[in-house]
């Protein structure tokens, strides 16, 4: 069921995004060849908490056969798509890629979001890969007006970056968003223009292109969570929560673009 959200209960997502988007805005500064992702966890945690928040990612389980998942953060390093566990033994390295994907609740109200940054000095094709997710999420959310569809949204990623000669992340997508992390509708990276659910002012949801370089498998490692590209190719993660309203889309978690 899509839950249409009131004025009130915007401003409400709006707070709770601000929140998730300082810690993305934080880990831009923090990100750095030597850190740990334990440590990278460790420093969001405390800003969620220090702003009345609770973590959206720890202890979640979205099936009770799954381990918890124990971190505030999910932090996939290179060929990890999304759902990395952070490690106070996993050291950044120059060079690497890593995608951080946040969320937080606050009064009740979640925001969920994510970026993927360069550690240190990256390599072209690493940085095309950025590039080229980050403007594909531009992309998507200027698609997601009142009165166009689901498969406008997956189209305006599928058909830019294809092209290009990269892979989507089709096992996983984006999803409605309020007062839990994942709500109705599933929100794929992928679609036909004008096909799908028609979207309505006051739905929240959470666009997150999830892009590869290489081939369009992915695995999950043996600890149930982190999933990865079958071939090794890097991967990319951007996320932002909107909210449609009648004159257009509204970023809910305003992170700041390196770009």
């Amino acid at each position: 069921m899509i839950k249409i959200k009131s004025p009130d209960e915007i401003n409400l997502m709006k707070a709770a995004g601000r929140v998730t988007a300082e810690v993305l805005d934080i880990m831009r500064e923090v990100i750095r060849p030597g850190i740990s992702t334990g440590e990278l966890d460790r420093i969001a945690e405390e800003h969620i908490r220090k702003n009345n928040g609770i973590p959206a990612f720890k202890n979640y389980r979205p099936d009770s056969s799954m381990t918890p998942f124990p971190g505030t953060i999910c932090a996939s390093i290179n060929e990890e798509v999304v759902h990395g566990i952070p490690d106070f033994n996993r050291i950044l390295e120059e060079g690497d890629i890593i995608s951080v994907d946040v969320g937080a609740f606050i009064n009740g109200w979640c925001g969920d979001a994510a970026c993927t940054y360069p550690v240190g000095e990256i390599n072209e094709s690493r940085r095309k890969l950025l590039e080229v997710t980050e403007e594909s999420l531009n992309r998507a959310i200027a698609s997601a007006l009142k009165g166009h569809t689901l498969g406008d949204i997956g189209h305006a990623v599928e058909g830019y970056v294809k092209p290009l000669g990269y892979g989507i992340v089709r096992d996983y997508t984006g999803h409605g968003i309020g007062k839990k992390m994942h709500e109705a509708p599933q929100i794929p990276n992928y679609g036909k223009a004008g096909q799908g659910m028609t979207l309505k002012a006051g739905m929240t949801i959470a666009i997150e292109p999830m892009i590869m370089s290489g081939r369009e498998d992915v695995k999950v490692g043996s600890n149930g969570w982190t999933v990865s590209t079958v071939d090794k190719s890097d991967a990319a993660h951007f996320e932002r929560s909107i909210v449609i309203l009648d004159d257009g889309p509204e970023i809910l978690t305003p992170w700041i673009s390196s770009r």
